[in-house]
Parts: C-alpha cells; sequence; structure tokens
C-alpha cells in the first residue's frame, strides 16, 4: 500500500503543502495550508469506482490498466 505525506512548507511567500515533489497553491499562513493538506489527505482516503486509465511512463511508454478504486494510500500531515 502506498503511503502519502502531505508537509506544510514556507513556499512563494506563504505557506503550502507538498507531497510527493508538488506544491499546493499558496496560502496566507501555517494554519490555512495545513486545513487544506488534511482536507486533500482525508480525500485521498475516500474509495472510489475501479476504472480504467492510461498514463505515459519515463521512458515514452503507454501503459494502459485497470486501477483499484478501492485501493487507498495511508496518508498523514507533518508541519
Amino acid at each position: 500500500m502506498a503511503h502519502v505525506t502531505y508537509r506544510i512548507v514556507e513556499h512563494d511567500g506563504g505557506w503550502a503543502y507538498q507531497a510527493e515533489g508538488t506544491y499546493s497553491e499558496t496560502f496566507a499562513s501555517h494554519d490555512a495550508a495545513k486545513a487544506a493538506a488534511v482536507r486533500a489527505a482525508r480525500e485521498q482516503k475516500v474509495p472510489d469506482e475501479n476504472t480504467a486509465i492510461e498514463y505515459e511512463t519515463s521512458d515514452g511508454r503507454w501503459i494502459a490498466e485497470t486501477a483499484d478504486g478501492h485501493d487507498r494510500p495511508v496518508t498523514d500531515v507533518e508541519g
């Protein structure tokens, strides 16, 4: 099972959360960024329907597979 950590960080003159190298939008306060990270972490754990997905690998190959909507990551928020 995957694990995703949302980290609260200073970013672009304010605060943001960062997960797997990607930043959220900038928030005016640490508390606002943390509240948004907690919401995002909760939403990511909600099960969904199975669905067909396609994605490109780093070497340019396209992969088609079925994503299990119940295989959700473990999430947490730090900061």
